[in-house]
This record gives C-alpha cells, sequence and structure tokens, in this order.
C-alpha cells in the first residue's frame, strides 16, 4: 500500500460492486426484508448537497441492514415528468424526452460514483410509457371506482407556468414551480376524490409511530377535520335558506349578523332586480379578483357590503342583516358565517368597522359580572345572555343548544374538512396524458385498458406562448370512440406529477411487470417501505398523496398494506455561511467538487458526522479536511499492521491492557449498533468509532497482543463499511480477506466483556481531589476503604485528622470528611 487514494480505490471498487451486480436483490420469503427508499429525485442535470446528504443517509442504512441480515431492497429512480424540464427545452431549444434523459445518464453517474448500493434493476422512469402507461391505469381504477370525476370549478391559475395548481401547490399566494402570483380562473378540470379519505387520512396517522409528530401535525392541519352544527337561518320574506357551519353553536344568540362569500350562489339571487344589484356586483367583481392567500391572511383589511335582505336567527327570532364579505371564502364551511362579533376576531373587526351590533353571550369563567369587551373574547367559559342556557359552560351549552336547534328542525350535527378533491389537470405538455376520450354521441369515454398507454408524443417543437402543444396536434387529439367507433377527441390535458410519484414505491417491488402495475405477492413481502427518507417540504402534498393512493389500491384488493411508510425520516437542509445552499447566494459546495478533492468516503463520512440527520447542517470545509485526515489515518494504520495474522497470542493470558483493549471492541460495536439502528445518530456511532480509533493507536504503541489487535482493526473496518465503504472494501482486502465486506455479518458484542474488573475513582479529601485510585469493579466498601488509605498521598492529607466520614460513591469517587 502506497498511501491514500481515494479516486482509485472508489473507481476500483465501484466498477467491482456493478460487474458482479452485489446490490440485485430478489424475493426471499426465507428472511427478513427490509426496504429502505430515499425519495427520488427529479433529474435537473446536477446533484446537490441536498442530493448528497439524503442518499448517504439512506446508503448507510441499507448496508447495516444487510450486514444485519435482512434482505434489502434499495432501489432509484426519476421523477421525470413536470415543468422544469419543458421550461428548460424551450430555453435550449431542445425536446423535454431527450433533454431529461441526457439529465438522467449523467446524475447516475453522479450516484454511483458516491457509491450508493442501489439495485438499478429495479430504476424506474416516470415519463418512459413502461411506467406511465400503468400512471393511466391508476387514473382509469380512479374513475371506474367514482374517485376521478371532471368539473367547472374555481382554479388557481399560474398566469407564468400557464397551468392550474393544486391547493396543496400555492404557497402564500404564489405558484410553488415559479414563485409568480396565483390567480382564480373557473375552468373544466379532472379531480381525484381524496375527499373520500379525509378520516382515514386523519385517523391512520396515529398508527404511524414511526412517523415525526410535526408532520403528523402539519398532514392533520391540511385535512383540517372539525366537528360542528350545520344551522339553518331562514331569509326574511325569502324561500331562501342560508346554511352555517359552526364548531361555537354555544355563541348563537351573539349572532348579529350574517356574512357571504362573494362566490356564495345564494348572493346573486337575493340582490337580483334590487336596488344593491349594482353595488354588489361591483363589489363581489373586485373581491374575486383578489388572490385566496390575500383574502385567509391576518393582515386583511375587512370589506363588505350589505344585501339588503335580513335572515332570522333560529336561536331567538331576530332578525339580523345579511352582508357580503371579503374574509369568508366558498371552500370553507358553507361559504356563509354567522357573525358573532363578541367571540371572533374577525368578526370584531367586521363589526368595530361597520358599526354592527356586539353582544356578549359568554364570559370568562372567574368573572362575576359582565365586562366591557375591549376585544373579542374567543375562549370557552360561562354561557350569559342566552335565555335557558344561561350559567352552563360553553361545552355544555355547544351539546344543548344544538339539541335544542335539532328538535326544531334548524340544525345538525356535521363533521367538515378543510381539504379538498385534488386536482390533477395541468396544461403543460410534459406529463402523463389523461386517457379520456370525448365523443359526441357518447360524451366521456375512458380509454380500454388494452390501449394504454396513451403516448406522448416526443417530436414536438416548444415555443414561448404554446405551453400545451398537445391542443395542436391532430395526430394526437383526433381518435375514434371504443364505444361507437364514431370521431372522438382526446383530453389534452395532461396529470399532475404528483400522480406519478404516488405510487412509484409500488412499482419498485415488481419493476418488469408487464400485465398489472406490480404484482400483489411482490408488493405483499416488500411493503410497507421500512425507512423512507425525505425532505420535511413533501410533508403535506407528496406524502398525503402517496398514503391517498396506498388506500386506493388497498381499498380494490391490489395490496394488503393500508400504509406506505412505516417510517419516515425528514432530513435538514445543508446550509452554508448561515444560509441555505443556492446560487444565487454564491455559497454553493458541489459533491463532484469534493469527490475529486477529497473523495465521496470523504464527503459521505463528513455529511454523516456534521450533525444528526434531522436537523440542518452547517457546511464547513475544515471539517471536511478533518474527515479526510481521519480516513488517511484509518488507512495507515491497517498499512502498519497488515502482517498480524502471522503473529498469534493466547487471549488467555490477557494483560490489564489487553483487557482494556477488549472492552473498548465491545463497548464500540455496542454503541455504533444502537445508534445506528435505533436512533438513527450516524454522528455519535462516527464520534465512537473515532474514538475507538485513538484507543487503537494507544494500545498498538505498547505490548499489544497480536491476535486481539487484528480483531480490533477487523472490528474497526467493519463498523466502518456502512459509513465510507470503498476504503473499508479496500482495508478489508488488505487485511488478507477475498469476500466483500458488505457481506459480513454485523459485528456483535459480548455482554460480559463491556464492563472492566478494574475501576477508577476520584479521592476527594473534605471537598477537593486529591488523588485517584484503581479499585476492584465489584469491591465492597470495606475493600475500597483499605485501598484508598493506604494511598501515600491520601494519608499526607488526613495527616492526624479523625475521619468523620468516609463516603463511597460506586464506580465514580470516595469522599473523606476529616477534622
Amino acid at each position: 500500500m502506497s498511501g491514500y487514494k481515494p479516486q482509485e480505490i472508489e473507481a476500483k471498487w465501484q466498477k467491482r460492486w456493478e460487474e458482479e451486480t452485489s446490490y440485485t436483490v430478489e424475493n426471499d420469503p426465507n428472511k427478513e426484508k427490509y426496504y429502505v427508499l430515499e425519495m427520488f429525485p427529479y433529474p435537473s442535470g446536477k446533484l446537490h448537497m441536498g442530493h448528497m446528504r439524503v442518499y448517504s443517509i439512506g446508503d448507510v442504512l441499507a448496508r447495516f441492514q444487510r450486514m444485519r441480515g435482512y434482505n434489502v431492497l434499495h432501489p432509484m429512480g426519476w421523477d421525470a415528468f413536470g415543468l422544469p424540464a419543458e421550461n428548460a427545452a424551450i430555453e435550449n431549444q431542445t425536446v423535454p424526452a431527450d433533454w431529461t434523459y441526457s439529465n438522467i445518464d449523467h446524475m447516475k453517474k453522479q450516484l454511483n460514483s458516491l457509491g450508493t448500493s442501489y439495485d438499478w434493476n429495479r430504476e424506474v422512469t416516470t415519463c418512459s410509457p413502461e411506467y406511465y402507461k400503468w400512471t393511466q391505469w391508476m387514473f382509469l381504477q380512479l374513475y371506474n371506482n367514482n374517485l376521478a370525476y371532471k368539473k367547472k370549478a374555481p382554479v388557481n391559475w399560474c398566469p407564468d407556468c400557464e397551468t392550474v395548481l393544486a391547493n396543496e401547490q400555492v404557497e402564500n399566494g404564489e405558484c410553488w414551480r415559479c414563485g409568480n402570483e396565483v390567480e382564480e380562473k373557473k375552468l373544466s378540470q379532472w379531480f381525484f376524490k381524496i375527499t373520500d379519505y379525509a378520516d382515514r387520512l386523519t385517523d391512520d396517522l396515529d398508527q404511524l409511530e414511526g412517523w415525526p409528530d410535526r408532520v403528523k401535525t402539519m398532514q392533520k392541519n391540511w385535512i383540517g377535520r372539525s366537528y360542528g352544527s350545520e344551522i339553518d337561518f331562514q331569509v326574511k320574506d325569502h324561500d331562501e335558506v342560508i346554511k352555517v357551519f359552526t364548531t361555537r353553536p354555544d355563541t348563537i344568540f351573539g349572532a348579529t349578523y350574517m356574512v357571504l362569500s362573494p362566490e356564495h350562489p345564494i348572493t346573486k339571487t337575493l340582490v337580483d332586480g334590487t336596488e344593491k344589484q349594482k353595488e354588489v356586483e361591483e363589489f363581489v367583481n373586485k373581491v374575486q379578483n383578489m388572490n385566496k392567500e390575500s383574502r385567509e391572511s391576518d393582515k386583511l383589511e375587512k370589506e363588505g357590503v350589505f344585501t339588503g335582505k335580513y335572515a332570522i336567527n333560529p336561536a331567538n327570532g331576530r332578525e339580523i342583516p345579511i352582508l357580503v364579505g371579503n374574509y369568508v371564502l366558498m371552500e370553507y364551511g358553507t361559504g356563509a358565517v354567522m357573525a358573532v362579533p363578541a367571540h371572533d376576531e374577525r368578526d370584531y373587526e367586521f363589526a368595530k368597522k361597520y358599526d354592527l351590533p356586539i353582544e356578549q353571550v359568554v364570559k370568562p369563567k372567574e368573572e362575576d359580572n359582565n365586562t366591557e369587551l375591549h376585544k373579542a373574547f374567543t375562549d370557552h367559559g360561562i354561557i350569559i345572555n342566552s335565555p335557558g342556557f344561561n350559567g352552563m359552560t360553553s361545552n355544555e351549552a355547544i351539546e344543548e343548544i344544538t339539541n335544542y336547534l335539532e328538535k326544531l328542525g334548524k340544525a345538525k350535527k356535521v363533521t367538515t374538512y378543510r381539504l379538498r378533491d385534488w386536482l390533477v389537470s395541468r396544461q403543460r405538455y410534459w406529463g402523463a396524458p389523461i386517457p379520456m376520450i370525448y365523443c359526441n354521441k357518447c360524451g366521456s369515454v375512458p380509454v380500454p385498458e388494452k390501449n394504454l398507454p396513451v403516448n406522448l408524443p416526443e417530436d414536438v417543437d416548444l415555443t414561448e406562448g404554446s405551453k400545451n402543444v398537445l391542443e395542436n396536434r391532430n395526430d394526437f387529439v383526433e381518435t375514434t370512440c371504443p364505444n361507437c367507433q364514431g370521431t372522438a377527441r382526446r383530453e389534452t390535458d395532461t396529470m399532475d406529477t404528483f400522480v406519478c410519484s404516488s405510487w412509484y414505491f409500488l412499482r419498485y417491488t415488481s419493476p418488469d411487470s408487464e400485465n398489472l402495475p406490480f404484482y400483489k405477492d411482490d408488493v405483499d413481502y416488500w411493503m410497507p417501505v421500512d425507512q423512507y427518507i425525505g425532505g420535511i417540504e413533501h410533508a403535506v402534498l407528496h406524502l398525503l398523496y402517496a398514503r391517498f393512493f396506498t388506500k386506493v389500491m388497498y381499498d380494490l384488493g391490489y395490496t394488503s398494506v393500508n400504509e406506505p411508510f412505516s417510517r419516515l425520516l425528514a432530513q435538514g437542509m445543508v446550509n452554508k455561511d448561515g444560509a441555505k445552499m443556492s446560487k444565487s447566494k454564491g455559497n454553493v459546495v458541489s459533491p463532484d467538487e469534493i469527490l475529486k478533492t477529497y473523495g465521496a468516503d470523504t464527503g459521505r463520512l463528513f455529511i454523516l458526522f456534521a450533525a444528526p440527520p434531522e436537523k440542518d447542517l452547517d457546511w464547513n470545509d475544515e471539517g471536511v479536511e478533518g474527515c479526510y485526515r481521519f480516513l488517511q489515518r484509518v488507512y495507515r494504520l491497517i498499512d502498519e499492521h497488515q502482517d498480524l495474522s502471522s503473529k498469534k497470542n493466547n487471549e488467555n493470558q490477557f494483560t490489564k491492557e489487553d483487557k482494556e483493549y477488549n472492552i473498548a471492541i465491545n463497548q464500540t460495536i455496542k454503541k455504533v449498533t444502537e445508534d445506528v439502528s435505533q436512533r438513527f445518530n450516524f454522528n455519535t456511532a462516527i464520534s465512537a468509532i473515532m474514538e475507538f480509533v485513538n484507543t487503537t493507536s494507544k494500545y498498538q504503541n505498547g505490548q499489544y497482543n497480536a491476535t486481539l489487535l487484528r480483531k480490533g482493526l477487523e472490528t474497526l473496518v467493519n463498523l466502518l463499511a456502512p459509513f465510507t465503504p470503498h476504503i473499508c472494501e479496500e482495508l478489508w482486502e488488505e487485511l488478507g480477506h477475498k469476500e466483500s465486506v458488505h457481506s459480513l455479518s454485523w459485528p456483535s458484542y459480548d455482554p460480559k466483556a463491556l464492563v472492566s474488573d478494574e475501576v477508577e475513582l476520584a479521592v476527594q479529601v473534605n471537598g477537593k481531589v486529591r488523588d485517584h485510585v484503581t479499585v476492584p469493579s465489584d469491591g465492597d466498601e470495606e475493600t475500597v476503604r483499605q485501598i484508598v488509605l493506604d494511598r501515600e498521598r491520601v494519608q499526607e492529607y488526613i495527616s492526624d485528622g479523625e475521619i468523620k466520614k468516609f463516603i463511597v460513591v460506586p464506580k465514580k469517587l470516595v469522599n473523606i470528611v476529616c477534622k
């Protein structure tokens, strides 16, 4: 060996792993499986540090579990459809398919250069017809089971991307992709009925013990299940009834006006032909030009207009004015609210602005008398000013008032959700075509499964202003109706790319299946994913959709799993100079730079050592250099002792130093095993290995036992192998072994060898440490006392003083108090 040369070593072993198909895996009912999966990347062309981190984390787990005897599935693929490829193709005057596949080739080489142990025989690419055939098949399953439908509805429209967005893809009123402000349009679009699964998507989260609480909370909040009452307010002198949903029916006696959403269908009905029509219509048009996020904002200036109509409060018969307000949205609740300004902050602000009545009906429990309100009291309390219910607690009144109104036929208990059906239509080219046909005679007709895939033409000319070229492709649009054989047209919208990523983890189990997207036996063996790894930014979007798809496939009998991911690790970001790495900030470190200068093993070691995986990682050049020096040190340590196999020692003749080193071996195995398997604390596991290298260096400088030292060096290589796979293969070979280090069983420790026969105690005399003494670890107090008091240094401080107390704190210290 002539020094650590990572580039040569890594190329050597990557080639051998590929030639020997080292990480190809098959179903084996006789072995316990472990499915580890990182969220697959969008093929942008280059890996960034976030990629390097997530794939290093996943690879450590895959290699570790293989060594522990599991049959490990560790696949990789490409989330390849979507706007970035299409926009890049327009910019580079090429076609998305060419751009995408070129990037995939490059990124695959980069992934292999990291030393990742993927089974490439299971590779999937969502833009390939072999894959999106089954995405289209999924669409048909939903359509045939009344879970997919088309309707005209207000949708989020990104004018820059020229496509609609699902609610989950609008962030603070802006497009999640381009950051431009989103508008609202009315279009006829395809939806998936994810709302049918709202309860299961909520309730089943409690069973996911391996998920971070914050992710479960984010999903629950997005689904937004609320229990409350739906109450009918009759419009005075009118046949119309306005239904409102409220979680606080205990406050109904304080409802002093009503507010309708501008989009509420009754709004137009109430003012048609009245003197208020023009004023209300102008207000409605003004509000509808605002984006939804602005209307939801706490900073929104509340505005409204009176319709000229009144409703009857069913609790007390009082006439209350009906207004239209900008802060009420049609998609939340019923699109109408009973306004209780004394107990709702938005209603209070609105009432103050328009001088509407404010009547308190709930008081804090600690108050004896009514007090003047200076802001809305929104907590629960004691009911007042509500005849028949005064003195009840809010919780009591919620139940009693609802029952009272139910008997009058004016209310019922209901459950509502914030979640809305998933809008999956996209008006862009680079996506999976929606497999629907429109016939003038037969209407909407699904493409027969035998005719899948509906191929996306790849010979396209993309130019600015022509985002959905399918509309202009007669060879795509013009077709024959499967029912009547008459002339028909294809759907030209494509599917949201999140549809493609909602089931890819199932395809990995049967990547070559031609008759179904996956075989049930394969899915039932491998699923659920034992460990899923990816960013927190996917907590609502991808993870919610993937759970929905899994439940649909379960209900249709295609799988036996109800949840796709048993455990979820949301890894932190990679920062540099106090900010997330980005080109705009000029703080990007490329994985290619690290590989070229230090090698993949150093990059992996640093990124795993610098922070726990769920925390943000601060990039540090000195830290990378330190990890490189550590690997050089390990390399030299093995290099100096290649000939240990020719030296033999009797393990039954261990010296004190031998025993202590043997304890260090077993303690390190235990620490690393527990940190990786139970806590994913890779940083502390690596720290333990580094400490063991220090211990080994000290041990080999003395009169070492050759057999024991070789055991220690082999243990070192074994423990380090999942983290730095290339150098450990090389060192294992240099130690004379022919098999791969990654094919070994994970080291086990001897519980009996974890504790030393002796322990060192600090000795305090009158509160100050004066000496250290070694005593038998199982020695009783009298034995410890005799050894301590025989020490000359202790006697110096005791002198002729009288020992008042002799306190032994086992395995820590002795405290002597003298007079």
